[in-house]
């Protein structure tokens, strides 16, 4: 599809279909991913492609060991320090509009917990893969995993795949190197659940906006 037209529509996907994805289709996605440019062309990331009972068994993990120590936070980036000002009404604003597309009250916190669990089962995708970065190559490897991320998920919506970067996984880190056993030179970003659509659940009908051009370009005049 057009590329404007592509952009407009792009959303986060959090409800699936239970139905797998094509091996063809997923190696196309990932193929087309991988030429995401990248600093020197050291193309930092590497991805470890979860589904069928490989994707249970690490669901399950996951979710149980969250559950266990919910503040057992270990991201191997650093977290936000805070949102203050404009950044905190727009994160206020997506999850107001995301709980009330569930029809969650706010202050219904143990239905917020719930939602906030469906990360750890990947909203239900029949694929996941998790992101990560060289160590070594610090923020900009991290940048350009972001790259990488944002043109898959442009090419699965360009073949009517939904997706969701979970920023959720990174957040244990911890946890997914021990499942994966990853070296510790790998550093975890995030994940990306794929999968059809599930269309009929109201969350998929879910939108955030995006801040005008005036917001956030600034034209800078020759001195």
């Amino acid at each position: 599809m057009d590329f404007s037209n592509l952009m407009e529509r792009r959303w986060s996907c959090r409800a699936f279909r239970d139905e797998p994805l094509p091996d063809d289709l997923l190696t196309e996605l990932l193929a087309t991913a991988q030429r995401t440019p990248s600093w020197c062309n050291s193309q930092p990331w590497q991805v470890h492609l979860l589904g069928g009972d490989a994707l249970a068994w690490f669901r399950t993990e996951l979710a149980g060991r969250v559950a266990a120590d919910p503040l057992g936070v270990a991201s191997d980036l650093p977290l936000p320090g805070g949102y203050h000002g404009v950044y905190d009404e727009r994160r206020r604003a997506a999850g107001y509009a995301l709980y009330q597309s569930l029809g969650i009250d706010r202050s219904d916190k143990a239905a917020r917990a719930a939602a906030m669990m469906e990360n750890y089962d990947f909203f239900g995708a029949p694929n996941a893969l998790i992101v990560t970065t060289d160590k070594a190559q610090g923020p900009y490897g991290a940048v350009d995993c972001g790259a990488y991320v944002t043109n898959l998920m442009n090419a699965a919506l360009d073949r009517g795949v939904a997706t969701i970067a979970q920023g959720a996984i990174g957040v244990y880190a911890g946890v997914v190197r021990d499942l994966l056993d990853l070296p510790e030179d790998r550093l975890v970003v995030c994940a990306v659940a794929l999968g059809w659509p599930a269309e009929e659940h109201p969350v998929n009908g879910f939108r955030t906006d995006r801040a005008d051009l005036t917001d956030v370009v600034h034209v800078v005049a020759a001195p």
